[in-house]
């Protein structure tokens, strides 16, 4: 019979909370830059000039319909040579973390601009007629009515979202990067207890998502 053992846990939190700032600095990254670029494509998609509507609706499908390991893999690619280049960054930097905060913060954007979108929609056009009215421009009546109470109704499905992006960090391996999950694997196999780290990290990820879950609760009933 399997003896667990979890003797190496304690001695490892350090390194485990260094894997856990990466997640979470891909986490933070992901859902800031996510939820601004997402803006701005639910506004293209709503727009009438329809280069602006089909380029953010050929964008939202592509991103949605590629696994994100793939995308993950395409701007590890990409990314190091775009930097170097032209922003002529140092080869030392860590290109495997900055490659994982872009490639997650556009693929989630497609997400968060469908659901952004769909909560601009929910507004009464009301609302904007009135705004207009009151001699706003079509943009003033956008940033100063409408996306305000949009994103009051948006908040929890943004926070759901966010937790989504945060179970999805563990992709990261496809890089070799040290997030938490890594960090927990790598620490498993070096003390043979791939078992027990793999278990922990699993307690570690579900106390997080459960308690933003229950954030998310609160936050609907407010919102109601």
């Amino acid at each position: 019979m399997y003896q667990f053992d979890w003797s190496s846990i304690v001695p490892s939190l350090p390194f485990l909370l260094d894997g856990l700032l990466i997640t979470a600095k891909i986490t933070v990254t992901a859902v800031i830059i996510g939820i601004v670029w997402g803006t701005i494509l639910a506004m293209m998609r709503l727009s009438s000039i329809k280069a602006l509507n089909w380029f953010a609706a050929l964008y939202v499908n592509l991103f949605r319909s590629v696994p994100l390991v793939m995308v993950l893999l395409w701007f590890y690619l990409i990314v190091p040579n775009l930097l170097q280049n032209i922003l002529g960054i140092s080869p030392k930097t860590d290109i495997r973390l900055i490659s994982a905060m872009v490639a997650f913060s556009l693929f989630e954007a497609a997400y968060y601009a469908e659901i952004i979108r769909a909560g601009i929609q929910s507004i009464s056009r009301g609302q904007s007629s009135a705004a207009l009215a009151l001699g706003m421009t079509q943009l003033q009546s956008m940033r100063l009515v409408i996306l305000p109470q949009a994103f009051r109704a948006m908040i929890p499905l943004l926070l759901t979202q966010g937790i989504v992006l945060f179970q999805d960090t563990s992709l990261v391996y496809v890089l070799s990067l040290a997030d938490f999950f890594r960090t927990a694997t790598n620490i498993g196999e070096r003390d043979g207890t791939q078992i027990e780290m793999v278990l922990f990290a699993g307690f570690v990820y579900f106390v997080i998502s459960f308690s933003a879950s229950m954030l998310v609760n609160y936050l609907k009933k407010r919102t109601v």
